[in-house]
């Protein structure tokens, strides 16, 4: 297969810093969309999987380009491409491609594809018979199939954290039919969490933050939340007891989620978006008395992730971000580590021809 170079920011090892790299992007075939990346958002899986923290579940190949919310401009398509012309803004999440055959992909869900979906960094490449190669980069080829429009009027920098962030908080509070009338709880202000309060208010629920931090209140509140709950504080939690039907926990520390339990009515959901490293116990009272149900979900699929997009647009709701050079990547990553954002990094990938 031809390929042509493009410039990228690549960890060579575990150990290493995020440095330029010369990588190979493959010419679009029939149904590629070429894409020249203008912006790349910064999500806390890149960082675990250049250091390879998901060893035991997705070992990390080197070199690693991350980067999965991408937005960008068509630069060429292929012959068969219907969906995108020269010029279009498009978009591109956590997937490139999938089986496309089985019951999950059939269905929409391409996320829980029962042959394991291609994720856009760290997956096999079958065209290059190699590993994908992220956003992280000048530019991407993808077909069209899984790559995404972008509605008019949205901010392009803000919009490419909605394609990580966005989806995995959007997704559970579609499927579990989110909406007026409803109490919802929102566990955790970062990068997800935002996300989460702010769709959750557009739906029409009330809504209710749980932070550890008492200095996110007005921020809480500023994004959308008409209470903010200081979750250290016993007896505030206790006045929540038994009193939501939908909870959404984002929050990918150790904590204890049966204090969340609780919090649930009969029926209640409290659903996992974050990824804690440790198994959480849960109390099996949490579950029974009264009846209650916990899960978890992730992501979106692509017809779902386009549906978010054109939510967002409709209503106005992109990320709140900090936009930086590809310069500041190895900083931007300390920094997240220290929950120094808000509330999620993009890169502006114009400044990687620098």
């Amino acid at each position: 297969m031809q390929t042509k170079q493009a410039k990228a920011y690549a960890a060579e090892s575990s150990t290493a810093p995020l440095a330029p790299l010369q990588i190979a992007r493959r010419q679009p075939g029939p149904t590629d969309v070429e894409i020249e990346i203008l912006y790349c958002g910064v999500c806390h899986s890149d960082l675990h999987q250049v250091r390879n923290e998901w060893s035991e579940a997705l070992q990390t190949v080197y070199p690693c380009v991350p980067g999965h919310e991408i937005v960008g401009k068509v630069s060429a398509v292929g012959a068969d491409v219907k969906k995108f012309k020269v010029g279009d803004h498009a978009a591109v999440g956590c997937m490139v491609d999938s089986c496309r055959t089985c019951e999950h992909c059939q269905s929409g869900h391409e996320q829980y594809c029962l042959s394991f979906a291609t994720f856009t960094y760290n997956s096999e490449d079958k065209h290059l018979q190699s590993h994908t190669l992220g956003g992280y980069s000048s530019s991407i080829v993808v077909d069209e199939a899984f790559t995404l429009k972008v509605p008019e009027g949205l901010d392009l920098a803000a919009t490419a954290p909605l394609l990580c962030a966005g989806i995995t908080t959007y997704s559970p509070l579609h499927h579990w039919k989110v909406g007026p009338g409803q109490k919802v709880g929102v566990v955790g202000l970062g990068g997800l969490g935002h996300m989460a309060v702010k769709f959750a208010r557009a739906l029409g629920a009330h809504v209710v933050l749980f932070t550890t931090s008492p200095s996110k209140k007005d921020d809480g509140l500023r994004l959308g939340a008409h209470e903010v709950v200081v979750s250290r504080d016993p007896e505030a939690m206790a006045q929540q007891t038994a009193s939501f039907d939908f909870i959404l926990d984002a929050v990918s520390a150790d904590h204890d989620v049966n204090e969340y339990l609780r919090l649930l009515k009969l029926d209640g959901s409290l659903v996992l978006v974050g990824a804690p490293e440790k198994p959480m116990p849960v109390a099996a009272f949490n579950l029974l008395l009264p009846r209650r149900n916990f899960s978890g979900s992730a992501i979106g699929g692509i017809a779902e992730t386009q549906e978010m997009l054109d939510f967002c647009a409709k209503h106005n709701i992109v990320a709140d971000i900090e936009l930086i050079p590809i310069q500041k990547i190895n900083e931007a990553y300390d920094r997240l580590l220290k929950q120094d954002v808000k509330y999620r990094f993009v890169i502006d990938m114009a400044t990687l021809q620098a």
